[in-house]
């Protein structure tokens, strides 16, 4: 079975951006670990780490950034027919585009994209996984 390593590299100062999903550096550690905790129930082999380091923030899953995962990815939203929600009304949401983000903090990422990133990671270590 394939390994998620997912390091999140942070300053100990808060980013300084007030329109941002994340806020804090500890709610941001706080949705890594979920999404950790999410992959562990899953059978998913993963472990989070956390990392103090001086400069720009930023999370690196298997040793790769993000953004260079997310970079040779194309996200395509699911239209209203291929959604998985048996044709029940859905909630109208008051908030940002799904896909809009500010790169400059890595705690402002979409969980689409996170999850995304995650996927790219999983499989690309699935497959040069020696049998």
């Amino acid at each position: 079975m394939a390994m998620i390593n997912i390091e999140y590299r942070h300053s100990e100062e808060p980013p300084e951006a007030s329109i941002i999903r994340r806020k804090t550096v500890e709610e941001m550690k706080n949705y890594l670990m979920g999404l950790v905790a999410e992959m562990l129930i899953a059978d998913i082999s993963a472990q989070y780490v956390d990392a103090v380091s001086e400069g720009k923030n930023a999370v690196v899953i298997n040793g790769k950034d993000v953004n260079d995962i997310l970079n040779g990815l194309q996200i395509r939203m699911l239209d209203n027919e291929d959604a998985c929600d048996s044709g029940k009304p859905s909630l109208i949401k008051f908030e940002r585009p799904v896909l809009d983000w500010r790169r400059e903090f890595i705690e402002d990422i979409p969980d689409v994209l996170m999850k995304n990133a995650i996927s790219k990671a999983y499989a690309d270590a699935a497959k040069d996984r020696i049998m």
